[in-house]
């Protein structure tokens, strides 16, 4: 046994020796430097998102029936909303707003807004199922807090809920709000979809009167009438949300009470106010994370608050309004901009004659000013935002190139987890300012500066240059997260294990204690695994239950919060990274794309910041392949590609080509007399630095500079020696000074520098061609 176990020794050690010398020829052979991924190449890339593969009705088993079934209600809700906005997000947003794109003024013959909006009339129809969906679960979630949080003294109670506060279902319910909001916003910002709408129903009333002219059969036409009716009614008034709140909640025969439920009343302004005032802490802070959107979702529950219960927190209205002097506008999706205060005014006209005309006009003029401090300080926001980003790619390198320590492994994991949570902070507040920015801009229709719109376009590098930061390390930034994660998770166990501890420690029984028992042993249960979405949800509303009695002390229950929150962002980093640094709101402010063009030339040193604004450029084409109003999106891909190439052309190809063929020219022809071409009084641009870059990838080609231009300066050469032959000599020594000047590689011409005499001379043929062909004998044998 001695012998085998140093045979299993030695041949563990040659297996290790042998992996690491094989790792040292790959990594020598190997044509990439390291573990570096390249955004432009790579065929593949990590998902770190793990899925869940149980059931809900799996992961949630205690022996506590009751709140077996209260958590998998709730849970189950949260995943439907979750799934309802992610489908609005991806699916409705963008079919809506890239309706009427891809076809331009010239090239639209008369008709065809009927025949785009005939296509797209399917999409209306899904996005009404899909409204009628969110309202039934809007009626289904509220009905399941209100039976829950009764005030019927002779109902029984489901669980005790004195001190339990399912916060994670109002956000929800308030994510779920927030759809219907934006999705009311976009079609009320859309003129040309309500234009097209309005001629189709043109269309149909022509139809009606001649149907046998169109071969459309008579029955067909009164249906087909009645659905676009209804399609109107529920989509084109601006009352998709407005419908919703206005729902009957009541159940009718006596079954849920929810507007006499004073119980739930209170929990709900109670839950409202805590969530509020966790919000707005954050709010325009360098942390902030998702609280924007959280806040429409929270003015979102408030009007459905008084649409059901008929009060209203006149103090707590007042500080919804106030957030807006922090907050004037928020960006819900692409170029859709929102204000809270038109909102809360429009929608609560009884609270809204509580406040005076001066507090009203003086949002909006805080509005302006806010607009115009933003475009003072954009350029000095650049410059620090430039620090910033450039120490944070500084620390991310070395602190992932670092070898790992088995001693302070821990600390390692922690140092790793701020400094990616420091990446997604700083493509938040940057995304933040750009999207409110230029939407601002358009929304009020003011003009922007030209600095404005560089010191914009290069926070657009800077957020770009974050996202592959994270892509390029993709190897390390997967390794370590997965790490991270169990790290937290262990963390969080650990807390909840002593206040386990605690509660069994306490002998008295009551069914409170049991709850919160339960609860506990569910969130440990359920962090014992991968941190899908899916768990995370259930940790938090076991929690819910599981806090109440005092169970977790202050100082032990904020570090949990706070480790809970880590968790859920380092689980989704690249997700949430992603979608920050999503740029397909530049497809709605490509106007400034020509100025950045006229700049990046003017300032060739740095070129190479090209490749991020192309990146950004890209992010359009996934959001486009929703658009429905076309024959295919296919369509509406090569407009834009289109559109973009020849503007690149316009402003930046074709002038570097100009300018180097002028430059060669004079350089050449020194012996004539020229203007001043000394350095030190007209100033010179190096123009060579394009010529280094990589090639550019945009769709699904590269744009490659130096090829471009060597081709045009091959053309153009040869096009001239052709016409005049004795200008060979001085076409092949410009080619010799674009090659030692640029370093671009030209193609010879191979064209006769003379006309040499020796029998028959292509040239003089060529001259003289009809009398060739009328002497030209053609002889077999010997082939003359």
């Amino acid at each position: 046994e001695i012998h085998a176990e140093v045979q299993l020794k030695n041949y563990g050690k040659f297996l290790e020796e042998y992996t690491s010398q094989l790792k040292r020829t790959e990594d020598a052979l190997d044509d990439s430097v390291g573990d570096v991924w390249d955004f432009n190449l790579d065929p593949i890339a990590l998902k770190l998102l793990p899925y869940e593969q149980s059931s809900l009705l799996e992961l949630i088993k205690t022996e506590n029936k009751v709140l077996n079934k209260v958590i998998t209600v709730y849970a189950a809700l949260c995943c439907e909303i979750k799934k309802l906005k992610y489908e609005a997000e991806t699916k409705f947003y963008n079919g809506l707003l890239f309706y009427g794109e891809g076809a331009t003024d010239s090239s639209m013959v008369e008709g065809d807004c009927q025949i785009q909006m005939g296509r797209f009339v399917s999409f209306l129809q899904e996005l009404s199922c899909f409204v009628t969906r969110c309202y039934e679960v809007v009626v289904n979630v509220v009905h399941q807090l209100a039976v829950l949080y009764t005030s019927n003294k002779n109902a029984p109670k489901i669980i005790e809920t004195s001190g339990v506060h399912f916060q994670a279902m109002y956000e929800h319910l308030g994510e779920l709000l927030t759809v219907l909001i934006t999705l009311d916003e976009i079609i009320d910002n859309h003129a040309t979809l309500k234009d097209h709408w309005t001629m189709y129903k043109r269309l149909l009333k022509s139809v009606h009167h001649n149907p046998s002219k169109f071969g459309i059969p008579e029955d067909k036409l009164k249906p087909f009438e009645k659905l676009l009716l209804k399609l109107e009614c529920q989509l084109f008034d601006g009352m998709i949300f407005q419908a919703c709140i206005e729902q009957q909640f009541d159940s009718v025969n006596g079954g849920v009470s929810v507007s006499k439920n004073n119980t739930f009343a209170e929990e709900f302004a109670y839950t409202l106010r805590t969530t509020f005032a966790n919000v707005e802490a954050k709010l325009g802070e360098p942390s902030e994370i998702d609280q924007r959107d959280k806040y429409v979702g929270i003015c979102g529950l408030f009007v459905l608050h008084f649409q059901i219960f008929r009060t209203i927190d006149k103090k707590f209205y007042k500080s919804l309004l106030d957030v807006c002097k922090k907050v004037p506008a928020i960006t819900l999706t692409a170029n859709i901009i929102w204000f809270a205060d038109n909102f809360l005014i429009q929608k609560i006209p009884a609270a809204a004659k509580l406040l005076d005309k001066k507090s009203t006009h003086t949002v909006k003029t805080q509005r302006e000013n806010f607009l115009q401090q933003r475009a003072q300080s954009l350029t000095k926001d650049m410059q620090s935002y430039y620090v910033f980003v450039s120490s944070w790619m500084t620390k991310m390198e070395s602190i992932l190139s670092k070898e790992k320590r088995v001693d302070r492994f821990a600390e390692d994991l922690s140092n790793r987890c701020n400094v990616f949570i420091q990446g997604f902070l700083y493509a938040y507040s940057l995304s933040t300012i750009i999207k409110t920015t230029m939407n601002l801009y358009m929304s009020m229709q003011k003009p922007m500066t030209k600095t404005s719109v560089k010191a914009l376009c290069r926070l657009v590098e800077l957020l770009k240059a974050i996202e592959h930061m994270f892509y390029r390390r993709s190897m390390v930034v997967a390794d370590s997260v997965t790490h991270i994660t169990q790290h937290l998770q262990y963390q969080a166990l650990h807390s909840i294990s002593v206040a386990k501890k605690r509660v069994i420690s306490d002998k008295k029984y009551s069914e409170q204690r049991l709850d919160v028992l339960s609860a506990l042993v569910l969130a440990e249960n359920t962090l014992n695994g991968p941190s899908t979405k899916q768990r995370r949800l259930i940790v938090s509303l076991a929690l819910s239950v599981g806090t109440q009695m005092k169970t977790f002390k202050d100082e032990e229950l904020i570090p949990l919060q706070l480790v809970l929150k880590k968790l859920d962002l380092i689980s989704e980093l690249t997700e949430r990274v992603r979608v920050q640094c999503d740029c397909c709101f530049l497809y709605w402010h490509r106007a400034v794309f020509p100025i950045y063009l006229d700049d990046v030339y003017e300032n060739a040193v740095d070129s190479a910041r090209l490749h991020y604004m192309f990146s950004a450029l890209r992010d359009c084409v996934p959001a486009m392949m929703h658009a429905r109003h076309l024959e295919s999106y296919e369509v509406l891909l090569e407009c834009y590609d289109k559109e973009i190439m020849e503007v690149l052309n316009e402003h930046l190809l074709d002038k570097l080509c100009k300018e180097i063929e002028k430059d060669l020219r004079l350089s050449v022809h020194t012996h004539l007399k020229l203007d001043d071409r000394n350095p030190f009084r007209v100033g010179m641009k190096d123009l060579a630095h394009f010529f280094f870059l990589n090639p550019i990838r945009f769709f699904n080609r590269f744009i490659d500079i130096k090829a471009y231009v060597t081709h045009y300066l091959d053309k153009t050469f040869y096009n001239l020696t052709t016409v005049a032959l004795h200008d060979w000599a001085t076409y092949s020594e410009m080619r010799n000074l674009a090659t030692q000047r640029y370093g671009l590689s030209m193609t010879e011409a191979h064209l006769p520098s003379q006309t040499l005499e020796q029998g028959l001379d292509v040239l003089e043929i060529m001259r003289n061609i009809h009398v060739f062909v009328s002497r030209y004998l053609y002889n077999l044998n010997n082939q003359v």
